[in-house]
C-alpha cells in the first residue's frame, strides 16, 4: 500500500498541541534513552535496561506488579525505524482526531486506546493454544510472557480506528517504491486503513495459532484499533463534529 505522507486536514480552532507533544516526548525519550540511559533510570547502563524495566512484561501485569509500565511502555520504541514509523502515522492521522475531540479528550482517548491495546495483547497470550506456546518457547526460545511490549502503535491504532470512522472518504497520500523509484498515490482512508487492519488480523491469527513470533504485537494493534472505534462516541465533541460536517458540506457545494 505504501507509506503515508499526508491527508486532508480539517479546520481546527487550535493547533494539535497534544498530538505534537506526544510526538515530541516519544522522540526525546528515545534519544535520551539511547545516549544517556541513566537520566531516565539511574541504574540503567543501556537502552535495553530501560526497556526491561519500563516495558510492559505480561507476566508482571498478570501477577499484579509493575502497573506503571502500562503507561511507560507507550513511550518506548525498539529502534529508530520503529520510532519514525509510529510518529509518522501519529503526525498524519492524529491531528484531525484531536481537532474533533479537543486537547483533554484526545489525550484521554489516546491513553485509553493504548490500554485497550495492552489488554488485547495480554489476552492473546492467555488464550494462545498450548501447542503454539510450546512452539514459541521450545522451538524459538521465546516466551511471550517475558518479552517486554513497547511502542506507541497500540494507541496509534486507536487513532486509526477513529479516523476510519470519522474520515472514511478522506484522501490519504502515500509513497511506494518500485525498483527504488518512488510513486505517489492516493487512497480513500477507509480503503487504506482497512487493508492495514486486515493485514494485522491475518498476522495476529497466524501468530496466535502457530506460535511463530514476528517481533510485532499484532494483537495490540488489533485491540487498539477496536478500542478506538468503540470509545469514539465517548470522546468525540459534538460541537466540533458539527463544524466538520459544516466544513464538508461547504466543500461539496463549492465542488472541491
Amino acid at each position: 500500500m505504501g507509506i503515508p505522507i499526508g491527508d486532508e486536514d480539517v479546520p481546527s480552532p487550535e493547533p494539535p498541541i497534544i498530538n505534537m507533544t506526544i510526538i515530541f516526548l516519544n522522540v526525546v525519550i528515545f534519544i535520551i534513552g539511547v545516549l544517556f540511559p541513566w537520566v531516565i533510570k539511574p541504574d540503567a547502563l543501556t537502552y535495553s535496561d530501560i526497556v526491561e524495566s519500563l516495558g510492559m512484561v505480561p507476566a508482571y501485569i498478570i501477577t499484579g506488579e509493575r502497573f506503571y509500565t502500562l503507561i511507560t511502555s507507550m513511550f518506548l520504541h525498539g529502534g529508530l525505524a520503529h520510532l519514525i514509523g509510529n510518529m509518522l502515522y501519529l503526525y498524519i492521522f492524529g491531528d484531525n482526531i484531536e481537532a474533533l475531540m479537543g486537547k483533554v479528550r484526545y489525550l484521554l482517548f489516546y491513553i485509553a486506546s493504548g490500554l485497550g491495546a495492552t489488554l488485547f495483547h495480554l489476552a492473546s497470550i492467555v488464550f494462545m493454544p498450548e501447542n503454539a506456546l510450546v512452539n514459541a518457547v521450545f522451538q524459538q526460545g521465546i516466551n511471550p510472557w517475558l518479552i517486554p511490549a513497547i511502542g506507541a502503535s497500540g494507541a496509534i491504532s486507536g487513532v486509526l480506528g477513529a479516523y476510519m470512522v470519522l474520515f472514511p472518504t478522506s484522501r490519504v497520500r502515500v509513497v511506494t517504491f518500485w525498483a527504488w523509484i518512488p510513486f505517489f498515490l492516493e487512497f480513500p482512508a477507509f480503503i487504506y486503513i482497512l487493508i492495514w487492519f486486515i493485514y494485522q488480523l491475518i498476522m495476529g491469527l497466524s501468530t496466535a495459532f502457530t506460535g511463530v513470533q514476528a517481533g510485532i504485537a499484532f494483537w495490540a494493534h488489533i485491540g487498539g484499533f477496536i478500542t478506538g472505534m468503540a470509545l469514539l462516541p465517548v470522546f468525540i465533541s459534538r460541537d466540533r463534529l458539527k463544524l466538520l460536517l459544516y466544513y464538508k458540506y461547504n466543500r461539496i457545494i463549492r465542488g472541491y
